[in-house]
């Protein structure tokens, strides 16, 4: 069963890479899907987010790392994908999260959505959190891997 992982990834953080990691776990395939979201205004480039998504997910063999511009039901057709994976950090994330998996069940009957609760290390971490933390000059080492926080810095703060 191959499930799609869907997010913006802006930066990718612990939090992520404990969904995808646990989510290779339960289906033979997972592909995170670094994607583009017009309501965010990313500080890394889709071709930056991918290459830091990779670095981090490369020992898991059966993660593959895409980026998309489209539609993720339209991604889940076309990778033949039977599950759409969302993590659930708080009660917060909840009301967004089901919007978002009725929505997409409304266009792709088949896209299933399947909710993941992060380990309770990462459960409020999130990469505008790590962004802003960067920014005021807080250390981020407990929350992304040591290349991300190193181009993170490189980009806000200018190294």
């Amino acid at each position: 069963m191959i499930a799609i992982y869907p997010g913006t990834f802006d930066p990718i953080t612990y939090g992520h890479i404990d969904i995808a990691v646990r989510a290779s776990k339960i289906f033979t395939k997972v592909v995170a899907v670094v994607a583009t979201n017009p309501a965010k205004n990313p500080v890394f480039s889709m071709e930056e987010r991918v290459e830091l998504a990779r670095e981090a997910l490369k020992d898991v063999p059966q993660i593959t790392v895409i980026g998309y511009s489209g539609l993720i039901v339209n991604c889940v057709t076309e990778y033949g994908a039977s599950a759409i994976i969302r993590g659930l950090r708080a009660m917060s994330d909840v009301d967004y999260e089901f919007q978002m998996a009725y929505t997409n069940r409304n266009m792709l009957n088949s896209a299933e959505t399947v909710f993941l609760m992060p380990s309770a290390e990462y459960a409020y971490l999130n990469s505008t959190l790590v962004k802003q933390i960067a920014r005021h000059g807080g250390d981020i080492s407990g929350f992304v891997p040591e290349y991300v926080k190193k181009r993170l810095l490189e980009k806000i703060v200018g190294g």
